[in-house]
């Protein structure tokens, strides 16, 4: 893990910022805050020309047009698919990249898709690191992400001070598809955590108790944590927008539930809350933040 790096005043790298959802907006922004000659591509257009408006940078009609000339391509999209568009698609950011540059993935994928994307990239001298984040939208606008990387040494190496500008905790774990299973095993303990919180905060409502004053007073002691800090109070209230939502807590539970078939590890407890989450998906919960879970115990009476 290396110290945070000041660049300055003066813009010291060319790059570019593919997807501009909860988490990519503010990240492509804090990288312009720092000086950063920074081009984003959106497919909605129109936020990308209001980014470029709020933050003074500039932005293009493709990943390719948008990758042209960058010393580092940063990608924050959906899934598998969206990744491999904005890279190999007819319009994706590889084609335009020159050799030695190198593409930093921020989205929660596969492994598999990481690898063959990785090695598609080696083949052209372009440089891929997978990056995925963890911290929510707070965290993105804070800048204060936990990202965890994979990939070559030398390419972390370089990368790494363009993602300190937006991260809490930044460190490589390994080669190549070592960032993604370490994001794995980081929503296999969020699903856990989430599921554990909402069964207590409905058993602590059917006992009869306040469960403010209940969770101000446990949270001190070993049942806490951040979910606990940060989830609470709006789970009391029954308000389920303030983090990431149920769809793509599924999508990544899939990803691990996937891995798991393929390495032999056992998940009991992650594949019965992917079920959970799928009973809240049918209360049409699908854009939900993840702790909706007590929304179902509510529901269920």
């Amino acid at each position: 893990m290396s110290t945070r790096k000041n660049f300055g005043r003066k813009a010291m790298a060319k790059i570019t910022f593919l997807g501009l959802g909860v988490m990519g907006y503010p990240m492509a922004g804090h990288l312009a805050a720092a000086g950063h000659e920074v081009t984003v591509f959106n497919r909605t257009t129109a936020k990308a020309e209001a980014w470029a408006k709020q933050h003074g940078g500039n932005f293009a009609p493709t990943p390719a047009h948008a990758a042209k000339g960058a010393d580092f391509v940063i990608s924050c999209v959906g899934n598998d698919d969206d990744l491999r568009a904005v890279c190999t698609g007819p319009d994706g950011a590889f084609q335009s990249m020159a050799e030695g540059a190198i593409f930093v993935d921020h989205t929660t994928v596969s492994a598999a898709v990481t690898r063959e994307l990785y090695a598609i990239a080696a083949e052209t001298g372009i440089g891929f690191v997978d990056a995925p984040v963890s911290g929510g939208q707070a965290g993105a606008e804070n800048g204060a992400l936990s990202v965890m990387c994979g990939g070559d040494q030398d390419k972390y190496d370089a990368a790494e001070p363009i993602m300190q500008v937006y991260a809490k905790v930044c460190r490589r774990l390994g080669e190549n598809g070592a960032g993604q299973l370490t994001k794995m095993v980081n929503q296999i303990c969020i699903a856990g955590v989430v599921q554990g919180l909402s069964e207590a905060l409905h058993f602590a409502e059917k006992a009869g108790l306040d469960g403010e004053a209940v969770i101000e007073t446990i949270s001190a002691g070993a049942a806490g944590s951040w979910q606990m800090q940060n989830r609470y109070k709006t789970m009391l209230a029954d308000e389920y927008d303030h983090g990431f939502a149920v769809d793509w807590m599924r999508k990544d539970l899939g990803i691990c539930l996937d891995t798991a078939d393929e390495n032999g590890a056992s998940l009991p407890m992650t594949a019965l809350v992917d079920q959970f989450y799928k009973d809240v998906q049918k209360l049409g919960g699908n854009r939900w933040d993840t702790s909706s879970l007590l929304k179902r115990l509510r529901h269920m009476g």
